[in-house]
Parts: C-alpha cells; sequence; structure tokens
C-alpha cells in the first residue's frame, strides 16, 4: 500500500518527544523535559527518518492532519501515561516492603512485577543523574565536580517531579592507583587537587513521601568516568572491614581493598574530603532519621558500576554502626537497588551482610564483564565444597543478594556490538528493564521510556533509528560570551552550602576523629 506522507502533522517518535514530521526529511526534533535529565540546549541537531517497515506500521487514520501516528515501537493494549502511574503509586503505599526486597523478591522477578519494574527504573534514573550532572570535560576548571548547586540539583537535570530534596553531596578521594575513576583539570588553578563529586543523599519531599507510604533516604553513587578499563585498576586482594574501623565482630569478614580505600580514605587539609565517604554518610543518614524520627523511613540507595560497590558497602555500613535503628528498636529498611555491579566481599561478608538485613537486589547484563570481577577464578559458582576450602583466600569473593539477568540480544532496538562500553551503559540496563517481562518472554516496551536515552553516551541503537552515538553535550561546553564579547568559561560556584559536619558529630558516632 502506498503511503503519502504529505499531510502528516506530527509524529510522536518517542514518549513525551515530539518529532515535526513534513515532507522533506530530515525531521527535527522537538524534546519536551519528561523523561530527559538535560536541557534541549545540551543536545545537538538529531536527525531521524522513519523506515519503510515503521511506515507500514502506521493506519490509515493515521494518515490524516487531525490525527497522531502511533508509535511504531508501542504495543497495543500497553497501559501508559498518568493512568498508569497513579495506580502505581496508590499500589506502592501497600507494597513498598514487598517492592524493597522484605521477602527477597521471591515470585517478583519472572514474570516480572510491572511496580517493581517501575521502582528500578526510577532509582536507576537517580543514579544516571550522578553521570548526567557531573562534568567530565578536562579542559574546565571545574572538572571533577558536580555541574549544579545541591538546592538546584533535581531542577537543572528537569527532574523536578521526582519528589527529592539533595541534602548532601559526597566528595570522595584516593591513595590508590584509580586513573579511570578520578578527573581532574588541566587549569593550573583547580577547586581541588585531591577530590572528586561521587555522588548525593537526598529524600523525599511531604508530598513523595505520600506517595511513597514512607519518608525515603535514598544514597546514590555514580560509578567510573571512563568504564572500560576500571576492572583492571581494581584487581586488588581483599582486606578485613574492621581494619577500617567498621564495627564488625568478625574480623574475616574481607571486602576489596580498592572499594575500602575509597570509601575511608580522606585529606585533612582538603574542604571536600576533609571527611571521608563513610563520614559524609553516616552523619548525614544519621541526621536524616533523627530529623524524621517520627516518620516510618526507609533507606534506599542505588548505584551504577563502582557505584553498586560502593552501595553495597555503604549499605553494610549502615547496617552495622546501627544508625538505622531508631528509638524504638525498630530497624529502618535498608534496600540497594544495584546496576551491573561488581564483586564486593567474600562469602563471610555475604553472610554477614544477609545477617544484618540488608536487601540487595543487582540487575546486570549477562554480557557485561564487570559483574564478573574481582574473582573471576575463586566465586560463588564454584561448588561449595570447593568454596567452603578456598574462602580464605585473599582472592575469594562473592555476590551478595539477588541478581536480575538481563539480556540485551533480547532487544529489537540494539545492535550487535562487541564494545563492551554498551554493555556496560546504565542507560541501556533501563532499556532493558523497560522491555523486560521473564525469563523466555518476549521483549516489548512497557514504561514509555525514549529509547534515544540509549545512545546518550554510547553507540548501541541501530543505525535505521539514526540517533547519533554520544549525543549528549553541554551547552558550548561551558563556554559563554562575557561583556566585552570574548568567549570564556562559564564562572559557577563549587563548594556548596553542605552541612560542615565536626568531629563532635562523629564522635556522637562512635567514629575516629
Amino acid at each position: 500500500m502506498a503511503i503519502s506522507l504529505s499531510n502528516m502533522q506530527a509524529l510522536p517518535f518517542t514518549t513525551n518527544h515530539n518529532l515535526s514530521l513534513r515532507s522533506e526529511n530530515p525531521f527535527p526534533v522537538t524534546f519536551s523535559t519528561r523523561n530527559y535529565p538535560f536541557k534541549s540546549s545540551e543536545v545537538g541537531a538529531l536527525t531521524i527518518k522513519p523506515t519503510s517497515s515503521e511506515v507500514q506500521v502506521l493506519s490509515s487514520d493515521a494518515l490524516t492532519s487531525s490525527r497522531v501516528i502511533e508509535e511504531p515501537w508501542k504495543e497495543t493494549g500497553v497501559e501508559y501515561g498518568p493512568t498508569m502511574k497513579e495506580r502505581a503509586e496508590n499500589e506502592l503505599v501497600d507494597r513498598w516492603k514487598e517492592i524493597h526486597g522484605e521477602d527477597d523478591w521471591v515470585g517478583l522477578l519472572d514474570p516480572m512485577d510491572s511496580l517493581l519494574r517501575a521502582e528500578l527504573i526510577r532509582y536507576g534514573e537517580m543514579a544516571q543523574a550522578c553521570y548526567d550532572a557531573f562534568d567530565f570535560d578536562p579542559f574546565s576548571k571545574y572538572c571533577g565536580s558536580c555541574r549544579y548547586l545541591r538546592h538546584l540539583f533535581f531542577k537543572g537535570l528537569e527532574m523536578e517531579d521526582y519528589g527529592y530534596d539533595v541534602t548532601r553531596y559526597l566528595y570522595a578521594t584516593s591513595n590508590i592507583n584509580l586513573p579511570n575513576l578520578f578527573r581532574h583539570s588541566r587549569w593550573p588553578k583547580v577547586w581541588s587537587k585531591n577530590a572528586n563529586w561521587i555522588g548525593y543523599v537526598a529524600v523525599s519531599n511531604d508530598e513523595m513521601s505520600k506517595k511513597l507510604g514512607r519518608r525515603d533516604i535514598s544514597i546514590s553513587w555514580r560509578g567510573t568516568v571512563t568504564r572500560r578499563e576500571w576492572v583492571h585498576d581494581l584487581m586488588d586482594f581483599l582486606r578485613p572491614v574492621s581494619d577500617e574501623k567498621i564495627p564488625c565482630p568478625d574480623h574475616n569478614v574481607k571486602a576489596e581493598s580498592g572499594f575500602l580505600d575509597l570509601y575511608t580514605d580522606k585529606v585533612q587539609d582538603c574542604k571536600y574530603c576533609k571527611f571521608s565517604a563513610r563520614e559524609q554518610i553516616l552523619t548525614e543518614v544519621k541526621r536524616l532519621l533523627e530529623l524524621y524520627h517520627n516518620e516510618e523511613v526507609s533507606i534506599t540507595i542505588t548505584g551504577h558500576s563502582l557505584g553498586s560497590a560502593l552501595a553495597i558497602l555503604s549499605a553494610y555500613d549502615i547496617a552495622e554502626t546501627g544508625i538505622h535503628i531508631g528509638s524504638s528498636s525498630q530497624a529502618r529498611h535498608i534496600s540497594v537497588l544495584s546496576f551491573s555491579g561488581p564483586r564486593v566481599g567474600n562469602l563471610r561478608f555475604k553472610q554477614r551482610l544477609e545477617r544484618l538485613g540488608v536487601k540487595v537486589l543487582r540487575v546486570v547484563n549477562v554480557h557485561d564483564m564487570v559483574p564478573k570481577a574481582p574473582g573471576l577464578v575463586i566465586n560463588e559458582n564454584l561448588p561449595p565444597e570447593c568454596l567452603k576450602f578456598a574462602q580464605w583466600s585473599p582472592w575469594s569473593y562473592c555476590h551478595v543478594g539477588v541478581e536480575l539477568a538481563l539480556n540485551h540480544k533480547n532487544s529489537l532496538f540494539l545492535k550487535d556490538t562487541n564494545d563492551p562500553a554498551c554493555a556496560h551503559n546504565l542507560e541501556a540496563h533501563l532499556h532493558l528493564l523497560d522491555g523486560y517481562h521473564g525469563k523466555g518472554k518476549r521483549f516489548h516496551l512497557t514504561m514509555g521510556r525514549d529509547i534515544a536515552l540509549v545512545n546518550k553516551s554510547c553507540d548501541f541503537l541501530k543505525d535505521h533509528y539514526q540517533i547519533p552515538p554520544c549525543w549528549r553535550q553541554d551547552h558550548n561546553r561551558g563556554m559563554v560570551r562575557s561583556k566585552d564579547g570574548r568567549w570564556i568559561q562559564e564562572q559557577r560556584p563549587v563548594l556548596d552550602d553542605h552541612p560542615d559536619y565536626t568531629h563532635h558529630h562523629l564522635r556522637q558516632l562512635g567514629l575516629p576523629h
């Protein structure tokens, strides 16, 4: 059947992002704010042409100037939009403990529970915000910092409707060799020689707390800024967590030494890492728990890649330290929703984490190498007899929690590539979550996430969608025109008005100071 495109007025290419479709090509894209944590000015020109197969699925009713053409990859009969969102919010009030692992996600993963999918994507987007807000550019004097002030974080990323307020930025430093983790500016004078911004602590506002059924403290960690080689940098040995003053009664509970260093290192003469990431986390969580002591509170920690390891380590530390236990001796629920994370500790670490009641759900891509390390040889896949014998090795690792395994080859939108960065990409994981319905079930998208997000920082979508690879970019790379007409680096503050915790706060927690 021949189809004329001359009368077609609008084609919604992806959810909430309209294409102005005219008789000539290319088709300019107009971005709205929904589902995109960035400004349209940060994006280069995108051109998209519908393929013949996509045009053939259009109904004849859609070929009038007053009709909207259905998105070619939407499944008919799938509920989208506010109705689905409102139903999920109402259901979450009653089911949030189940969704956050109260019963270890039994019966929720196969088939995939729709509410769990929505929650995983929501927290995954909060972890993705760590990348979107990070200044990667070595030609920027602020390289390695966050591009937004704390109180403008979600507004700057156009994520105000997430319903969270950032209460603390997290900075980390390290004395180990991590060239692919930290980014530093080429400018002679930089905002910090030792620290990098590595995440944030946020808390749900009053309106969002009503929808969630509790006050939620969310901690998000970012991963490495170059995501291919970091595993090789962190192929290190295990060491007892008690060596870093974490109050663990079992000296045989061990974690990867690089993770521990990053989590506990500090530099006394640096205003950003005068206190370690561990001290920043514990003091802020304790402060928030005291602030909302009369409410039901949950602690949800998320992260991608190396951030996943830090999420698990910080969740364990909060539980081991006991700051999540309120005045009524009732422990607040702690859950970790991690993405493409490595192994963190040994078998005793896993057993201790479970005994403390921390719930961990790990979302992985089966073709991603990062979750397979460290511990490529000695790990939880060994027979129990061998693992029991080998657990005393300094290279014997064990995954924690429950695994949700996804396969990017099941998505019709992704191309076959051997690029490890694609298999490891966080936006690709969120895309796979959107279409996953259970083992052996057909992949189809249900949340209406924009597939263009997959190519935000990689080249993973099939070429015929004509989404440019690595298309996300900062507007003019931070260059602005001065009053005298010269182009100069935009001036922005770095040190935010975060609480300046003192040794008194650390003493209250029983931490060394």
